[in-house]
């Protein structure tokens, strides 16, 4: 009979190091003050799950393996199923974080709605809500097939027990942080404990071929709680971003090892759940003042969806010695760039300026490409020149103030056709790609000297 015995390790609660000792600061993420004191319990004589390799999968060719057991299931959002890759796969772990009252939970009951009427076999495990509180929100969705099960439980050793009887396609579980184990002496939430479940739901997940969908409590950095390890082992990372007041909601992609992580998928939040925006660009967009000097509509892709966005920018003298810049939206730091480069170039005193910038509906945006529309934003609200509602802009800016090529220029500029917009402002270099695109002017620029001379800014009104 194998013996054991009690030690007692340092966690860090950012990366999962592992160390005998206190530390100060990690020595995998270099994080001050993130070890924490655990006891785990070793076995001395063995695993008590060792399999001779007799027992064990034997290697096989790639000629061997079946694909038919591989084939996507639509989760009925075709939003979700773009982030996904074309559906969920079998055999796959997901996880899904978001900031608390974003709705993650909202999102997996509606897929398990869309699931059990087609008829297949779910089983949603929560640690956090009962049976009551979960029909509440069920009822408040819609009508769910029978194939649909619920449970409450935190055991893994009951979950794992379940799982492998019933053998459901697919188990949602809410959330990681609440399940533990009887064998580690730790908290539920714990480095030890959540390393221990996501350990076993993706062994679960790849024995018996079950997508297994973990909802993961956010920090307040906005990371998913636990140690790094834990994104480490999924197959997909889901972020679910927006205000919690507001009405939109986006569902990015940071790691997916079976589709692209440059989708996004954009849902609104209504009174029934969660609906998917068809079009994005519209909704942007919708709600953009008319007449307003500093606003202007530029174009980012998200993987192969082009997606219009509104950039405000607010320039004023300042009343400080040291002017104020903020950006919602975008990266501060390349705010500060642009701003350089129009002052250098141009010999726009906006050294003395404060300068706030927006992107309207609070999406983020990171893209090179929305460039020249933030330049565009910053000239037309410091020379007060109202730029045309029906005007676009995309490219990226260097910092010899050069307008330079940015990829898929002609989904963007098809974006702009089909929402209605009559000039598009490119960069000169993708003018020859652009050539055969009839029904809207097109504007090339070689720096942004160009830009600013332009007929986009010779008929705007001071």
């Amino acid at each position: 009979m194998a013996k054991s015995k009690k030690n007692t390790v340092f966690f860090c609660q950012e990366c999962g190091y592992e160390s005998s000792k206190w530390m100060g600061q990690c020595p995998g993420c270099h994080q001050w003050n993130t070890m924490v004191e655990e006891q785990i319990s070793q076995s001395v004589s063995g695993s008590p799950g060792h399999r001779s390799p007799e027992e064990g999968q034997k290697p096989c060719s790639l000629d061997e393996i079946d694909m038919q057991t591989g084939e996507r299931i639509s989760t009925g959002f075709s939003e979700l199923d773009r982030v996904l890759g074309g559906g969920i796969l079998p055999g796959s772990l997901l996880l899904v974080g978001g900031d608390p009252g974003i709705g993650k939970s909202t999102l997996l009951l509606q897929v398990c709605k869309c699931l059990s009427e087609q008829q297949r076999n779910i089983l949603y495990i929560s640690g956090e809500e009962s049976l009551q509180q979960i029909k509440v929100r069920a009822e408040r969705i819609g009508t769910f097939g029978s194939s649909l099960k619920l449970l409450c439980e935190t055991n893994l050793s009951v979950i794992e027990t379940i799982i492998t009887a019933g053998r459901p396609q697919c188990v949602i579980i809410d959330s990681i942080q609440t399940m533990y184990h009887e064998n580690v002496s730790s908290s539920p939430g714990s480095v030890s404990q959540v390393r221990e479940a996501t350990g076993l739901f993706l062994r679960l997940a790849k024995s018996l071929q079950i997508s297994i969908f973990i909802v993961g409590h956010v920090t307040k950095e906005g990371v998913v709680a636990g140690p790094r390890i834990l994104e480490h082992m999924v197959d997909t990372v889901l972020y679910f971003e927006g205000d919690r007041y507001a009405a939109y909601r986006i569902l990015r992609s940071v790691k997916n090892r079976f589709g692209s992580t440059n989708e996004i998928g954009v849902f609104e939040m209504r009174e029934r759940g969660l609906v998917q925006v068809a079009n994005p660009s519209e909704y942007m967009l919708s709600g953009k003042p008319a007449g307003a000097s500093g606003s202007v509509v530029a174009c980012s892709m998200e993987g192969s969806r082009p997606i219009l966005i509104e950039i405000q920018a607010l320039v004023c003298r300042t009343n400080f010695g040291i002017p104020r810049r903020t950006a919602a939206g975008t990266d501060l730091n390349r705010v500060n760039l642009l701003m350089a480069v129009l002052e250098k170039r141009l010999g726009l005193p906006l050294s003395g300026c404060d300068a706030y910038i927006n992107i309207a509906g609070g999406i983020r945006m990171s893209e090179p490409a929305v460039d020249l529309g933030i330049i565009l934003a910053i000239v037309s609200s410091f020379q007060e020149k109202v730029i045309s509602d029906k005007v676009i802009a995309f490219g990226e800016v260097g910092l010899s103030g050069e307008v330079r090529a940015v990829n898929m220029a002609q989904q963007r500029v098809a974006e702009a056709k089909k929402l209605g917009f009559e000039t598009v402002m490119v960069p000169y270099v993708s003018m020859d790609a652009l050539k055969n695109i009839r029904g809207i002017n097109i504007v090339g620029v070689r720096t942004v000297k160009d830009a600013i001379r332009s007929s986009v800014f010779a008929g705007c009104e001071k």
